[in-house]
């Protein structure tokens, strides 16, 4: 079950998806909002944070996480502050019951991950596409709209039109046709370079 526990929280946070299961995580812990408090309401007993980048709104609550539950961080990069262990492109990765293939797709970030499961469908895409054809920033430090968009077309490589669910960084998730607001937010990332 993936449930994101940011919902309702307003504020400079991101989206925090509990993956429950095998092995509960969540992918990016949020900011500004009690995280702690969420996770422990699900009564999860959290094996990991994975992360999709290091940017302040995915990461500010990583410190109450790590200590409330002594686990370990995923990413990209193990330079970033607050990153235990390496996930490296192409590497199978645990969230909940299912396996994800780990995309690097840099562009809005360098160290920035998008997790793919064939079956069922589900891609958590932080901030590299939103809902309705939203994508992320580039006019950030390491933002680089030629490399997001780059990183657009390999996710749409990987995925195909029975993609079930779109978890993104901000906004709803997508589960009617996700893979339209994928293809909507190369259309838009194209128009606007």
């Amino acid at each position: 079950m993936i449930d994101n526990l940011a919902t309702g929280h307003r504020g400079f946070t991101s989206n925090a998806f509990l993956a429950t299961g095998e092995r509960t995580v969540i992918v990016d812990v949020g900011n500004e909002f009690d995280v702690v408090g969420a996770v422990r309401e699900h009564g999860a007993a959290l094996d990991a944070v994975v992360l999709t980048h290091t940017h302040p709104d995915h990461v500010g609550n990583l410190d109450d996480v790590v200590e409330a539950f002594d686990v370990a961080v995923w990413g990209f990069d193990p330079e970033q502050s607050g990153v235990d262990h390496e996930i490296a492109d192409g590497e199978t990765v645990r969230l909940g019951d299912q396996e994800y293939l780990a995309l690097h797709t840099p562009g809005h970030k360098n160290d920035h991950l998008c997790f793919f499961a064939a079956d069922p469908g589900v891609l958590f895409a932080g901030d590299l596409v939103f809902a309705n054809g939203g994508f992320g920033r580039t006019d950030l430090e390491e933002g680089d709209r030629a490399l997001l968009i780059e990183s657009i077309e390999r996710v749409l490589e990987e995925i195909d039109e029975d993609l079930a669910a779109l978890h993104t960084g901000h906004g709803p998730s997508v589960t009617t046709n996700p893979y339209q607001d994928v293809e909507l937010a190369l259309q838009a990332a194209r128009m606007s370079a």
